[in-house]
């Protein structure tokens, strides 16, 4: 048996640190010991500790989870490798990664999608490249080449250079050319796709001050 000496909240008043007999026993949020009913001065057997401790860390392996997916979609790797980092151990990641794919929270394919579209959309790059990072983010190789299978690469280099080009319009050919293709390359375009995309902008950049 052990009783309940102290219930603690933090500074924001979200969670609290549960206290038995003067020893912080777990720290769960305020609402999830509401839920419990747990008081001050409450007695608790060995059992009910322990199946406390269950759920809360249960709780607390489901909200990290819910808060690492709040600033953007995630992989189901990298959410198991978040919560391993918090300590969280392999049976309640397995069945949070469950509840988490059942909410349609988690879910490989829509992450992949995502992750192509963000880069099309806001820094393009080669279709090497976007499964080189889809398979860091744990996507499998086979996920990843279905998913960008119909990437072009000229086209995605050449919306790459449209935007990067805006900043040299004071250049020559020779510097311009230099400045795009280092930029095309560290996006993983070939030597070829990135000398052609080049003398493109440079056309299109001549066109426009004709």
């Amino acid at each position: 048996m052990g009783k309940i000496t102290a219930l603690k909240e933090d500074k924001v008043g979200r969670r609290i640190k549960v206290f038995v007999d003067g020893f912080l026993l777990f720290v769960a949020d305020k609402k999830v010991i509401t839920k419990a009913g747990l008081q001050l001065g409450q007695s608790l057997s060995v059992d009910q500790i322990e199946e406390l401790k269950r759920e809360f860390l249960f709780q607390n392996c489901l909200d990290a989870a819910l808060h690492y997916l709040s600033y953007r979609p995630r992989s189901e790797a990298e959410i198991r490798q978040r919560l391993h980092k918090r300590a969280f151990d392999e049976d309640i990641v397995d069945t949070i990664i469950d509840i988490l794919k059942e909410r349609g929270l988690v879910n490989d394919v829509a992450f992949a999608e995502f992750w192509k579209d963000n880069r099309l959309s806001f820094s393009p790059r080669s279709r090497k490249l976007v499964q080189l990072e889809l398979r860091q983010k744990g996507v499998s190789a086979e996920m990843a080449d279905e998913v960008t299978s119909e990437l072009d690469d000229e086209t995605s280099a050449y919306k790459a250079g449209l935007r990067k080009m805006r900043s040299l319009t004071s250049m020559d050919y020779d510097g311009f050319r230099l400045h795009l293709f280092g930029y095309l390359r560290r996006r993983g375009f070939s030597y070829e796709v990135a000398g052609r995309v080049i003398k493109r902008l440079w056309l299109d950049r001549q066109a426009s001050v004709t």
